[in-house]
């Protein structure tokens, strides 16, 4: 309870302040915003129950990536084999025509101009692929 302290009226007697301070119930309820912006991820964890058995098939797994490289000499990789500069867009082609809906991860590495790198981007989404990402590697002791 906070206190006036000029005198109030003509008795010279000083009065409670009726005002009610909210900075520290405030101060409560971000603390408690936060635990349980924190805590409530950590609370999904499923319940332990055995799943019955059936005979239905399996969920595909996830298709496998095309993975373009860019190394520190400028030559182009797909998947793990050397694509000539002049060949690469007919490579390309036929992954499309095998897999529409692939998703192509392009690799660069850190010593070459950051142009080369969109021009093979731009290569890739000419061959009509829509779905293309960049693949870098995490600073150390960042979460992955």
């Amino acid at each position: 309870m906070a206190i006036s302290l000029g005198p109030a009226g003509d008795s010279g007697e000083y009065t409670p302040l009726a005002d009610i301070n909210v900075t520290p119930m405030v101060d409560v309820m971000l603390v408690l915003l936060i635990i349980f912006m924190v805590a409530a991820p950590l609370m999904m964890v499923g319940v332990p129950v055995e799943l019955p058995k059936t005979a239905a098939a399996r969920i595909s797994q996830p298709k496998k990536p095309v993975i373009v490289t860019v190394n520190r000499e400028g030559r182009l990789f797909v998947a793990d084999q050397e694509v000539d500069s002049s060949a690469f867009a007919a490579r390309l082609a036929e992954l499309r025509a095998a897999d529409p809906d692939a998703i192509v991860y392009v690799r660069g590495d850190r010593g070459i101009p950051y142009g080369r790198v969109m021009e093979v981007m731009g290569r890739v989404g000419q061959a009509g692929f829509s779905r293309i990402s960049l693949i870098s590697e995490a600073l150390p002791g960042e979460a992955k």
